[in-house]
């Protein structure tokens, strides 16, 4: 995903791009072309060391793309933060971490603020199919009873780690004891989200039940990555539902597998928001997840430097959208600027 994101910042007028970070000390000092796939150097060495970088770069923006879980990513975005960067972080759990750790998520908060920054957590899903773009729908309701939401995607794009944390090519009893050892983990961020909406339409969730069944495949299906065996397992189907009152208000179901087309199955996403009027939206294939991720964290940079310093969700920002011009005239007019010796800078550094 960071090397996703890096080349499509490339592409994108007024953002310049002045240097990363990367976890893996071996790959220290290679050029960052190379790194993310490009057959030229960029001149750019990789760095091995994340505070040294943000002191030589002084970057305005920072992509943190390197995990899932607050407890993984908070000393990389506080360290970004310290630094004076405005942070967008593609770690599912920060799309809405004032429930899950609201400490965590209140220092992080007083840091930005005190450093007159911005930490959005976003991506394709949690950060926008299954809770932004739901929201958004409900804007046209005047009451709502019950949100549905399904996500079918193809998990062959992906490698090892995601797909290991799906259960794919376990059998099924593997599978079952991966869930016990916390290996197989299904879908990260149900909970996010189901704040997220809740926050957004003025509800109080008592409950939140999840339960993960293994996708058992009945042929042969191969990616780059694994081989699954007619009996394995070729995903895992995760299930949410929040209640409020006894009932149930938001149901999210998200089935991910590898090729689910060679047994008949046709991803897709949709969304059934049960009120006054009743909505249904759907759409076939699913919103692809890595593009769809690595163009909104670039697409997010102009709302992120316009927005009030501090910890943010989607859903306190302007609606997203493609960012088709130059990204320094999208920022917004009259923005204080936040550290006047940048006026001449090329582009927003990130």
């Amino acid at each position: 995903m960071g090397s996703r994101i890096a080349r499509l910042a490339l592409t994108k007028d007024g953002l310049e791009l002045v240097g990363a970070f990367g976890r893996r000390p071996e790959r220290a000092g290679a050029d960052l072309g190379g790194v993310i796939g490009l057959e030229r150097d960029l001149g750019i060495p990789l760095a091995g060391d994340l505070s040294r970088a943000v002191a030589e770069f002084r970057p305005d923006v920072a992509i943190q793309a390197t995990c899932s879980t607050i407890a993984d990513a908070r000393d990389e975005i506080w360290t970004l933060v310290e630094g004076g960067a405005h942070v967008v972080t593609i770690a599912e759990e920060m799309a809405f971490p004032h429930r899950r750790s609201p400490e965590t998520a209140g220092a992080i908060d007083g840091l930005a603020v005190d450093r007159g920054v911005v930490v959005l957590g976003t991506g394709i899903n949690p950060g926008f199919v299954l809770d932004t773009l739901l929201v958004a729908l409900t804007g046209v309701c005047a009451e709502v009873e019950a949100i549905v939401a399904t996500r079918v995607n193809d998990l062959s794009p992906y490698g090892p780690s995601v797909l290991s944390s799906q259960g794919v090519g376990l059998t099924p009893a593997a599978f079952s004891r991966g869930l016990g050892d916390g290996s197989v983990v299904g879908h990260i961020g149900f909970p996010e989200s189901i704040h997220m909406i809740a926050a957004a339409l003025g509800w109080e969730i008592d409950r939140i039940e999840e339960t993960r069944e293994p996708i058992i495949s009945t042929v042969r299906r191969e990616t780059s990555s694994v081989v699954v065996h007619p009996g394995e397992v070729a995903g895992c189907k995760h299930v949410a539902v929040a209640y409020i009152g006894g009932r149930p208000a938001i149901t999210l179901v998200h089935p991910q597998q590898v090729l689910p087309g060679l047994e008949g199955i046709e991803t897709g996403d949709r969304i059934e928001v049960i009120g006054v009027p009743t909505l249904r939206l759907a759409g076939n294939p699913e919103i692809p997840g890595g593009e769809g991720t690595a163009a909104l964290a670039v697409n997010m940079i102009p709302r992120v430097m316009a927005a009030p310093p501090g910890l943010r969700t989607m859903i306190d920002l302007p609606v997203p959208s493609a960012m088709m011009g130059d990204a320094r005239g999208l920022v917004g007019r009259g923005r204080p600027e936040r550290n006047p010796a940048r006026k001449d800078n090329p582009g927003i550094k990130g």
